[in-house]
């Protein structure tokens, strides 16, 4: 598969004196401006952008109603005069929002790659993608490209540590994605939930933070307090009981959460963990299960 050579921005595309052509004149260059019909233009299938919120949509079409598209959407050409987006999605919709039949356009040649590329980069520059979206715009160009996550650093101007912490993302439940991308939680609540690897406890945490309000901190102890019995039980393995700890282990799988057996002479206790009303009741059954 063909690897673009795209820079890490969109400020190469700009020309620094923007030139404006009737619809229908062909431009010199790929950074020449023209204006084409809103009808013309068809949607992008790589556009990684997938939620678009109607009020900011509803100010941006106002921005444009007062001062104009500031800057050129980019576009392929494609037959019959018709044009596939490249960028500039929201800048589309709210012109069509105030009824503008026109719109300014860099024309570019792109293959699919390259088309997402762009759509990423200027999506990313200008914050307009949340990090869900984002996570699999990174996804997308891992899977369908063959690209490690050091050249997609590379192209997008960023760490290779952040593009993994973002597309970690996509390892959690479906409802706290959603929660993230319906702005519920905070990326870095969504990060320090990841610090749980049972995505019931996942699940759990996800709803003690909505109804408690947790902070990223809050969230952060509440991760360390969950794992810190798990951390203990490894170190003072070599001190404990190894039929009691094969007990343990069994009855961890057994019940699917955590078990801690203190056993002193004939006497003692099991401690069984639970994070949520409905992992107790799972317990519950398992263990009054004939």
């Amino acid at each position: 598969m063909k690897k673009s050579s795209l820079g890490t921005g969109l400020s190469s595309l700009i020309p620094e004196k923007t030139k404006r052509f009737s619809e229908g004149v062909p431009a010199n260059k790929e950074t020449d401006v023209i204006n084409v019909s809103v009808d013309s233009i068809v949607p992008n299938p790589n556009q990684p952008r997938y939620y678009f919120d109607g009020e900011n949509l509803k100010d941006l079409a106002e921005s444009i109603r007062e001062h104009g598209v500031v800057q050129p959407i980019i576009v392929t050409k494609l037959a019959e005069g018709k044009y596939e987006l490249i960028a500039g999605e929201r800048r589309l919709r709210a012109s069509k929002l105030i009824g503008n039949k026109e719109i300014p356009a860099i024309v570019r040649k792109a293959d699919n790659q390259e088309k997402l590329e762009l759509a990423i980069i200027e999506n990313v520059q200008r914050h307009n993608l949340n990090a869900i979206e984002e996570a699999k715009a990174y996804k997308r160009l891992k899977e369908e490209f063959n690209l490690t996550q050091e050249e997609i650093a590379k192209k997008l101007g960023k760490g290779r540590v952040a593009v993994a912490n973002t597309m970690r993302l996509l390892e959690l439940p479906v409802e706290i994605q959603r929660g993230l991308i319906e702005n519920k939680i905070t990326e870095g609540h969504a990060r320090a939930i990841l610090g749980l690897e049972n995505p019931e406890k996942q699940r759990a945490l996800y709803e003690l933070i909505l109804r408690d309000k947790l902070t990223v901190r809050d969230v952060e102890n509440k991760v360390r307090e969950i794992n810190i019995p798990t951390h203990t039980r490894k170190i003072s393995a070599l001190t404990v009981n190894p039929e009691i700890q094969d007990l343990e282990n069994r009855l961890q799988q057994s019940l699917g959460t955590k078990i801690q057996i203190k056993k002193k002479g004939t006497s003692g206790k099991i401690m069984i963990d639970f994070f949520s009303e409905e992992e107790f009741e799972k317990i519950k059954n398992l263990l009054l299960a004939e």
